[in-house]
């Protein structure tokens, strides 16, 4: 930890005056960090396809790891997004005076040095600071060494120059070693990070929360499940299970378990067509099994087994499992979902209520895609991850998720008895 102290009491000094940072300059800033991704976009492809041929295509990282021309257009879009928002710094939650006379304000602060550890995603390296800057935190980044060359040419070539520019900082965004000691030492900065955001997969999440000495917000892993009730059409829920498992493998917004009321079982050959269209291995229970063979592509579909249950498969694999009402829905949900996104697909109004208030998740769905989990389509802008906890943020974390708050108390020499 010793040689990344500098770094980190740099960031901590950085703290202050980026929290009175002009919202105007900040905003200058995110859409000149647009331009330059866009402007860099050649270098930056170059730069991850380095990284890509470190890794086997077949992968489920290999996916988030990718950048594309549309991607760094999704990129620099979302930056502006954010920069369109309104700063959440110095909004009154609560105000109010006592009977003593005391006038007291509740306001939005920033949380202050927040460390982002994640995996092979170069675009969270964008996606983090930009919520960092525009709620006034400074971000000390742990990127996977996976996504090594595209965070480091994102950081030199994109950030460094705009920040410089400005006369915001350097070490307002700080990118950190990729080796698992940087890890170490971002988990024992007490007195110099604020808040530890760790963002990938279950394992990392896992031994971030069991390691850390500074407080965690933790983003979950997504095991979703979608659950087509008695009621349920069959033209919707094709392509809302199709548009949930297919639209994207690789995030924790994908479908991996279909919970079908067994009085559907024999419009499941139609309901999951699609599926078997786009190469998506089935692993079903008896009944299910039963219901799909001959009717879909025999190599990819398999009889269930216990573990397929409760499994996060971030590729083109689903389980399935017949069940006989909502309540054993609810109860397998209860059982093996991990708190992020869950979904009913039904006709029936009293179903639907029961569902959405019965489940324990961050983003619960009626007669949608659990794809729109995601802090873009939210309207937030962008995300910093997807909180999966209770305590401070749930679902997608944004601008107001990466604030806390103080008490302004204004007096008049109120003396307390």
């Amino acid at each position: 930890m010793d040689n990344l102290l500098p770094l980190f009491a740099a960031a901590q000094t950085a703290a202050p005056a980026l929290a009175q940072t002009p919202v105007a300059t900040i905003d200058a800033v995110l859409h000149d960090l647009a331009a330059a991704v866009e402007a860099e976009a050649a270098f930056l492809l170059a730069e991850n396809a380095h990284d890509l041929a470190r890794m086997p295509d077949t992968d489920p990282r290999y996916d988030r790891l990718r950048l594309t021309p549309g991607r760094l257009a999704g990129i620099a879009a979302d930056l502006r997004a954010v920069a369109a928002l309104p700063s959440p710094l110095g909004a009154v939650l609560t105000e109010k005076e006592l009977p003593n006379g005391l006038q007291l304000k509740k306001i939005r602060v920033p949380l202050g040095v927040i460390g982002i550890i994640y995996e092979a995603r170069p675009n969270v390296t964008l996606d983090s600071l930009a919520l960092c800057l525009k709620s006034g935190n400074v971000c000390l980044l742990k990127g996977g060494s996976d996504a090594a060359n595209s965070n480091a040419a994102l950081v030199a070539n994109v950030v460094r120059p705009v920040l410089a520019r400005h006369g915001l900082p350097a070490a307002a965004v700080t990118l950190l070693p990729p080796d698992r000691t940087a890890t170490a030492a971002l988990l024992a900065a007490v007195g110099y990070v604020d808040v530890l955001i760790p963002r990938g997969s279950q394992s990392l999440i896992n031994y971030v929360r069991d390691h850390a000495r500074v407080p965690v917000i933790e983003t979950g892993a997504g095991i979703v499940h979608t659950y087509f009730d008695k009621s349920g059409d069959v033209d919707l829920g094709r392509a809302i299970i199709h548009n949930a498992k297919t639209r994207r493998v690789s995030v924790c917004n994908a479908l991996d378990c279909l919970l079908v009321h067994e009085s559907q079982l024999p419009h499941l050959p139609a309901l999951l067509a699609p599926l078997g269209e786009s190469g998506v291995e089935i692993f079903a229970d008896e009944a299910a099994y039963a219901a799909l063979v001959r009717h879909y592509p025999a190599p990819l579909l398999h009889p269930a087994a216990p573990e397929h249950f409760g499994t996060e498969f971030l590729s083109l694999k689903m389980a399935v499992k017949t069940v006989p009402n909502l309540a054993a829905a609810l109860a397998h949900i209860a059982r093996y979902g991990s708190k992020h996104s869950e979904a009913i697909i039904s006709q029936d109004e009293a179903s639907i209520e029961q569902f959405l208030n019965a489940v324990d998740a961050a983003a619960v769905y009626a007669n949608a895609s659990t794809a729109f989990t995601d802090g873009a389509q939210f309207g937030l802008g962008a995300e910093i991850g997807i909180s999966t906890q209770k305590l401070h943020a749930r679902g997608p974390m944004a601008l107001e998720e990466l604030c806390s708050y103080k008490w302004q108390v204004r007096g008049a020499g109120q003396v307390r008895k």
